[in-house]
Parts: structure tokens; C-alpha cells; sequence
């Protein structure tokens, strides 16, 4: 049961994660409840886009009903499914889809999957894989790193930090980890 709690809470983590962050930079307490349903019903549309994975990073802003697309992904489809779901919101007019396409690497990839094994096969840190979708989003880009998501504490933020940074031919990372607290 409890394990069941853990693992809802942290699909959750994952889900703030993945859409929340540009809206939530914006501060959501001025919107219209237009504005609020909207955002809900994007996000929902983000999450449940089939190829998107922990390599990938899409974030939004709903400023009236037009609709503001960033981030980063690694397939191009990917990009346009964005767009075309969130087209498909009730009330969103207009969607401004600024989400960058990483370009294809062998590097790249093969810091990505050292990345993941350094931060979720890692002990004190392996908590933030139970989820479906994993809360530390890990984008790379011509050997340099930038971490998105949400962590439990600033311990967490700065293990994960220290563990990307241990990483081999990694050029820079740029932590932008929010402390989130259950």
C-alpha cells in the first residue's frame, strides 16, 4: 500500500515536471479559469504523448487561449504530436510551438545513456525511477547537459548534480532541478 503512495506521488512529481514548469514561472493565481483548464488539459495532453521519454523536456505557457510550445525532444515527431494535440485543446486559438529539436549524435547518445545509469541506477537516487514517467528530465545537447525537473530536497538536486558532473565527455551541465516538497 504504502509502496502504491510512493509511486502515485512520484507520477505526479513526474507530471509537474514534464509540462509545468514555464506556467508555473508565469504564476498561475492571475489566470482566468478559462486560462486553468486550459493549462490542465495541455499538460494532460503532453503526459500522455506516446513517444516521449525521460530525454525529452516539453514546457508550456497559456496566455489567454494562445498557447506557447518549449523545450526540448529528440525526435522530431515528437514535436509536431505536441502541436497537434494541444490544437486539439477546447478554447486553444493559436499554439506557438518553439520546442527545439535536438539534433541527431552518437555522442549525445551515448551521454545520454550514461547520464541515466549515473542518476537513476545511483542508490539515493534510484527513488525517482519508480514512476512512469521519471520526474529528472535529462536533455543533451553537443555534450552539454541541462537537468529538468523536481527533486524531494536540495540534497537530492546537488547528488543528482554531482552525478551527472561524473559523467565522461560532458562539456558543462546546467542544473535547473526545482525542490518540490511532498
Amino acid at each position: 500500500m504504502n509502496r502504491t503512495i510512493v509511486t502515485d506521488f512520484l507520477l505526479l512529481a513526474a507530471i509537474a515536471a514534464v509540462a509545468l514548469p514555464a506556467a508555473a514561472q508565469n504564476g498561475t493565481s492571475g489566470q482566468s479559469p478559462a486560462e486553468m483548464r486550459i493549462a490542465r488539459e495541455v499538460r494532460h495532453e503532453i503526459v500522455m504523448l506516446p513517444y516521449l521519454n525521460v530525454f525529452d523536456y516539453i514546457a508550456f505557457e497559456v496566455h489567454g487561449y494562445d498557447v506557447k510550445l518549449t523545450g526540448a525532444v529528440t525526435r522530431p515527431t515528437l514535436k509536431t504530436d505536441a502541436e497537434r494535440a494541444v490544437k486539439h485543446v477546447e478554447g486553444v486559438e493559436k499554439v506557438d510551438n518553439q520546442i527545439d529539436v535536438l539534433p541527431p549524435s552518437t555522442m549525445d547518445d551515448g551521454l545520454r545513456l550514461g547520464l541515466f545509469r549515473a542518476i537513476y541506477r545511483y542508490p539515493a537516487l534510484e527513488k525517482y525511477a519508480l514512476g512512469v514517467l521519471e520526474p529528472i528530465r535529462i536533455i543533451v545537447k553537443s555534450g552539454r547537459v541541462t537537468l529538468e525537473g523536481v527533486v524531494d530536497n536540495e540534497a537530492d538536486k546537488n547528488l543528482v548534480n554531482l552525478r551527472a558532473n561524473s559523467v565522461p565527455g560532458i562539456f558543462s551541465v546546467t542544473n535547473n532541478l526545482r525542490v518540490v516538497k511532498p
